[in-house]
């Protein structure tokens, strides 16, 4: 159990584009801020349970789209976070921007066909509850501190987020690319 939890904070804390649009969210409500996290960790769930069931089977020159489709995502979210306020979206608009940015983020799909696959074949489903645990608590502990504290630090988040947002975007999209002219 203690490990799945370490495992599942190791894929849910550290910075990337999640964790900025919760941050960014946060800001408004721990809701908004744990709606995007909601989202990402069922993502999490259909990627363990494509993974379970098909493991490695996905041809690699697919991964192409993942990468264009979610660094374009990415950052079309940088430019939302920069300009607006306090996001006008509601909790199941959050849920859906976390689950939307999961399922098309290539770092994520990718964690799945390594370390998520080993984690299944090693250790088997019964490190899951523990693995999904570890993201519970950090989806819902980030919020709570950023509510709390962020409110003024508000503009440095918001400007940190677009950032992170962006570099990952741009970053994705370049690797897209780079896939694509390989496989050509």
């Amino acid at each position: 159990m203690i490990f799945g939890l370490a495992l599942g904070l190791s894929l849910a804390a550290p910075p990337g584009p999640v964790n900025s649009v919760i941050a960014s969210e946060s800001l408004r409500s721990k809701l908004h801020g744990i709606s995007v996290g909601l989202g990402a960790m069922t993502a999490d769930m259909v990627f363990f349970v494509l993974t379970l069931v098909f493991g490695d089977f996905l041809p690699r020159d697919a991964r192409y789209v993942f990468y264009l489709v979610g660094g374009g995502i990415m950052i079309w979210l940088a430019f939302g976070v920069l300009k607006s306020t306090l996001s006008n979206r509601t909790s199941r608009a959050n849920y859906l921007t976390g689950l939307t940015m999961g399922l098309t983020n290539p770092f994520q799909i990718t964690w799945w066909l390594t370390s998520g696959l080993f984690m299944i074949q090693q250790f088997g489903i019964l490190v899951i509850p523990g693995f999904f645990s570890g993201i519970v608590v950090w989806i819902t502990l980030f919020p709570f501190i950023i509510n709390k504290f962020g409110k003024r630090l508000a503009r440095a988040i918001k400007i940190a987020s677009f950032i992170i947002l962006l570099g990952f975007g741009i970053y994705i999209l370049v690797q897209g690319v780079l896939l694509i002219t390989q496989i050509l």
